[in-house]
């Protein structure tokens, strides 16, 4: 199983930016993914998730309305589009897949919002 996050960077605030996830050794269309994000000295935030079929897509509180995740199964890639960046969603931006057995996470990409 791999997961491999890009699309990090240094945007300035009121910015856009849009992470992709890119998922192996497992059959993605019958998988939840999800984005989470840490920042030092503080636990794993959930970001959003997205069922197998695209169709549902619970939010978490922090990047709410402002962020939107979608997936491409032929392409087993899972994406977060983040708006309205402020420093606040500086972090690292992990993808997990929620497989049967333990979950398996990316190595993360960084984003920094800074003018």
């Amino acid at each position: 199983v791999q997961l491999v996050e890009s699309g990090g960077g240094l945007v300035q605030p009121g910015g856009s930016l849009r992470l992709s996830c890119a998922a192996s050794g497992f059959t993605f269309n019958n998988v939840y993914m999800s984005w989470h994000r840490q920042t030092p000295g503080k636990e794993r935030e959930f970001v959003a998730s997205i069922s197998p079929d695209g169709g549902n897509t619970p939010y978490g509180n922090s990047m709410k309305g402002r962020a939107i995740i979608s997936r491409d199964n032929a392409k087993n890639t899972v994406y977060l589009q983040m708006n309205s960046l402020t420093s606040e969603d500086t972090a690292i931006y992990y993808c997990m897949a929620m497989l049967r057995g333990p979950n398996a996470w990316g190595q993360g990409t960084q984003v920094t919002v800074a003018s």
